[in-house]
């Protein structure tokens, strides 16, 4: 009697729907079966599919420590791990490589400090594992203006379209992928969807939430055919996405046991870092800090959301402030030289901006060069990924000031320095399966290495220990950036072309641990001959992977 391969397939499907099969360790069986096609981000708020947004957090009065009296916020986080124990060497590569840079965790965990306790107080309220806590350690490092080459954003890295879907409007004013509570409670959202989605399987949701459920539905999908495994270590899946649930398991497993690793967490107090609050009205977020008693660093930290100086005229205007800040900020706003100085504060007005409808033959950059506007402020008007444009589209020009000459990516470099990085030019370092690396050849020049493989020379410069006005040696290997040694992680993939403007009184040192550089590759990268030539102003250009900028 012979069987069809249809019906070995069908059969499969059933026998794993109803047993589950691959273990991960730590006794837990599990198989993922989604639903079929089509795909989307799960539902939209307010749409009766999911519970309305909760209430905007009120922290007065709320001295911390619930959940079994911790003290230290991590105790508390560690208290609620949930996740299945897994034995893997993924997840021992990823140990390794967080264990080897304790600044690197130090920088991150005093970020995340500010946030922290907002993040565990949602999650438990949802009843999900306390390991999703640290999703942002590998998401964005806890800087909250983080940006990727996928234009994923703020602390949980939403992409434009899925924070659209989750209501996170995006505009001139505000990213509200920035937003701290509104972005936590969107990606706490989007995780529980996954979750169920996946039947309960807390790896696949986790995975899919950076690679798409769509993308892991297939891979469990094509492995159930198969008959293979569909656990989440036995899918063929993109190298940045299979990477990505090591590494959340390996921050939880340093958090877990830090001492093992010989590293020591410095403790992160178990109570309300900041409260909200509502002045009702546009304000200048630098008075409102002067007002608060602190600095605009800490105000921008707090409130990223924010690209221009003031909140948008509509709202909204809720602040968050320091525990300590937002009463006397309330008493300030009640008085009448508090109202009087907000009410001093400059007025921002936003860009004036025209339509195009596109024509037959007409280019993204055709339409700039006409326009007298960059490409790169179109597509970022228009939420375009590449620069394949249709005729009769219709494109929003977007347009400065009075002069005309401003785009969104300068006035918000003008405003926000800090967020620079998610206006400038970005450049996705080249990366191929096997490492690369160019022999010279007489007569070869960094210049024209730099542009046979597609990169830099300040890059490829850097990359090799080099000035941009080295001579090169024939015989010389060089590697290219974005490959091999060149690359020490996935991340580095994803290396990002920011300028920052210089500030008065910042140093070449300063700067550099920012952006978790070294001072030499800034001077190379900027052809800087002396570290005391800065000046107040002055616009350097950094490479760096977003999630390991210490900014805040």
């Amino acid at each position: 009697m012979s069987v069809t391969r249809s019906a070995l397939a069908l059969l499969a499907l059933l026998s794993l729907a109803l047993a589950g099969c691959g273990t991960t360790g730590g006794g837990s069986d599990y198989s993922s079966l989604p639903p079929s096609p089509p795909y989307s981000p799960g539902p939209r708020p307010g749409d009766g599919t999911t519970a309305p947004p909760p209430a905007l957090p009120d922290y007065r009065g709320d001295t911390g420590l619930p959940s079994g009296q911790h003290a230290d916020m991590l105790d508390r986080i560690r208290a609620g791990f949930a996740l299945p124990q897994v034995q893997h060497y993924a997840v021992d590569r990823e140990v390794e490589w967080y264990r080897s840079r304790p600044d690197f965790l130090d920088r991150t965990f005093r970020r995340g400090e500010r946030y922290l306790y907002h993040i565990v107080t949602e999650i438990e309220r949802r009843g999900m594992p306390l390991e999703l806590a640290l999703l942002p350690v590998v998401e964005s490092a806890f800087n909250p203006v983080a940006y990727s080459r996928s234009r994923a954003s703020g602390l949980w890295q939403f992409i434009p379209s899925t924070g659209k879907h989750y209501g996170l409007a995006q505009n001139w004013w505000i990213d509200e992928r920035r937003d701290v509570l509104l972005a936590t409670d969107a990606a706490l959202t989007y995780l529980q969807y996954l979750h169920r989605y996946f039947n309960g399987d807390w790896f696949l949701a986790i995975a899919a939430y950076n690679g798409g459920e769509g993308t892991l539905s297939r891979a469990v999908s094509r492995n159930a055919a198969a008959g293979r495994p569909t656990d989440f270590f036995s899918l063929d899946l993109r190298t940045e996405t299979r990477d990505y649930v090591p590494k959340l398991l390996a921050i939880s497993r340093l958090v877990a046991n830090p001492e093992a690793y010989g590293l020591q967490f410095a403790a992160i107090p178990n109570r309300p870092y900041f409260d909200v609050v509502d002045p009702g009205k546009q304000v200048h977020l630098g008075e409102a800090a002067d007002l608060a008693g602190i600095s605009r660093d800490d105000m921008f930290a707090l409130n990223p959301a924010f690209n221009r100086m003031t909140t948008p005229p509509s709202g909204p205007h809720r602040l968050l402030l320091p525990v300590e800040n937002a009463e006397p900020f309330r008493l300030a706003l009640a008085s009448e030289a508090g109202a009087a100085r907000l009410a001093a504060a400059p007025v921002v007005e936003p860009p004036r901006e025209e339509r195009h409808r596109v024509r037959r033959g007409e280019t993204l950059s055709s339409i700039a060069r006409k326009k007298g506007v960059s490409v790169d402020s179109i597509r970022q008007a228009n939420n375009l990924r590449g620069s394949v444009i249709h005729p009769g589209t219709s494109l929003i020009i977007p347009r400065g000031g009075s002069t005309g000459s401003g785009t969104p990516a300068a006035t918000v470099a003008a405003a926000r320095p800090e967020l620079a990085a998610q206006t400038t030019d970005r450049q996705a370092a080249a990366a191929t399966a096997q490492p690369r690396a160019h022999t010279v050849k007489p007569g070869d020049t960094l210049w024209g290495i730099a542009r046979q493989h597609g990169v830099t020379v300040p890059a490829l410069a850097a990359a090799n220990g080099l000035t941009t006005q080295s001579r090169l040696t024939a015989g010389a290997r060089l590697q290219i950036p974005g490959s091999g040694a060149a690359a020490s992680t996935a991340a580095a993939s994803e290396a990002t072309r920011m300028t920052y403007k210089v500030q008065r009184g910042d140093t070449l040192s300063q700067i550099a641990e920012r952006f978790n550089v070294s001072v030499r590759q800034l001077m190379t990268w900027n052809q800087i001959r002396s570290s005391t030539s800065l000046r107040a102003g002055q616009q350097i250009v950094v490479y760096v992977d977003p999630r390991r900028v210490s900014g805040g």
